[in-house]
């Protein structure tokens, strides 16, 4: 391990970023001040994959070994993983290819997890399994196993596409007695709500949820009991939000609670991130920089929280910084990568506040990256140690 650590130093580390860090999380030269969030970048979860990924390719040199999906969600990493000779077991549709595998292969499960079923169908095939299933998720997927065998259906506030949410979803079934329904954001539980109050018709409710629940589920009988679970990366107030409308929804049928369970399962670094972001956004910025993968979820969110308080810009990498004219940037709304030809960075000579912050999956030497972008782009020079 010290020789994987040794190695994923060296291509994540930045010493730029450890010291702005230790001087307040703030740099400043010139007319440029640059204020970094006090949390950001890799979580515990996140570098425990990361590690353990190496480490599999130092440990089983010779044999061939896979990866369900992407480590993480960042592209710079996952191109990392691949140099390894770590091979994607998914296709681009998504599908995955067990049909070779063997029992001389590796399979790495990600930092998300995967679905019981896969899991299962790969052991058939008799591989080793690396699981880098970050902790926080598992604990999610106690609590749906605890709702299923007590009859009670887990409502998961997440995205029904991403893995960790699929993953979830699988162990919401327990040993088959139990069911799910994945609701994305306040508006769709106001629509479970409805239904539980007595509003809407069935052929409503499935046709607004198709692909969302679980087989054999019924809006009538599954919706007596429910426990409400999360990804781990979504926004906090909204959980929150999800979690007393239901709980609401519940006491106001049935005149009692007794119905409704609810555990804290959103992911401390995910919190973290959150809060160290909303402080950030309490002083006087120009603009924010919300860097990583744009399949995210976690940065996803911090860009929400952005562009709710100022410019904010969701960047890949420092490469997205063009000209002070010229950005290239996720737009939330359009769901995909756009150029903004606009003056995003103040000139040179006027005074500028900064505000930088990364999502739990991306590493700083890319905070780094951008950093030296942004003072480039300002004509200014990294003042000495």
């Amino acid at each position: 391990m010290a020789r994987v650590q040794e190695q994923v130093e060296h291509h994540y580390h930045s010493s730029l970023v450890e010291r702005v860090r230790g001087e307040g999380s703030v740099l400043v030269t010139g007319n440029t001040t640059i204020r970094l969030a006090k949390q950001f970048g890799f979580c515990y979860g996140v570098e425990r994959a990361i590690d353990l990924a190496y480490a599999a390719r130092k440990v089983f040199p010779e044999a061939r070994l896979f990866l369900i999906g992407e480590i993480i969600h960042n592209p710079e990493v996952n191109a990392q993983i691949a140099a390894l000779g770590i091979r994607n077991l998914l296709d681009a549709s998504g599908r995955p290819h067990v049909e070779d595998l063997g029992s001389e292969d590796v399979v790495i499960v990600p930092a998300f997890g995967a679905t019981v079923a896969l899991i299962e169908e790969i052991k058939q095939h008799g591989c080793r399994i690396v699981d880098t299933t970050c902790g926080d998720v598992m604990s999610v997927w106690k609590r749906v196993r605890q709702n299923a065998s007590e009859e009670v259906t887990s409502i998961i506030h997440g995205k029904a596409s991403h893995e960790e949410t699929r993953a979830t979803a699988s162990r919401a079934l327990g040993k088959g007695n139990g069911h799910y329904l994945v609701v994305l954001n306040i508006e769709e539980t106001e629509r479970v709500c409805d239904y539980i109050l007595g509003k809407g018709t069935r052929e409503e409710f499935f046709r607004d949820f198709a692909g969302r629940f679980s087989e054999g589920f019924d809006p009538d009988l599954h919706l007596q009991r429910i426990g409400v679970a999360n990804q781990t990366t979504m926004l906090r107030e909204e959980t929150e939000t999800v979690q007393r409308k239901l709980r609401e929804a519940l006491t106001a049928r049935d005149d009692s609670d007794d119905n409704f369970r609810l555990f804290d399962t959103i992911c401390g670094a995910t919190q973290e991130r959150q809060d160290a972001l909303k402080e950030l956004l309490g002083r006087p910025l120009d603009l924010l920089l919300v860097v990583g993968g744009y399949n995210s979820s976690n940065t996803t969110h911090l860009a929400e929280m952005g562009e709710q308080k100022v410019p904010t810009y969701f960047i890949r990498n420092h490469g997205c910084l063009e000209t002070p004219g010229l950005i290239r940037h996720f737009d939330l709304h359009l769901k995909e990568e756009t150029s903004s030809q606009l003056p995003w960075l103040p000139e040179i000579g006027q005074q500028a506040q900064i505000g930088i912050t990364a999502g739990a999956s991306c590493p700083n030497n890319l905070i780094e990256e951008v950093i030296l972008r942004v003072l480039a782009l300002r004509g200014e020079t990294l003042p000495v140690a």
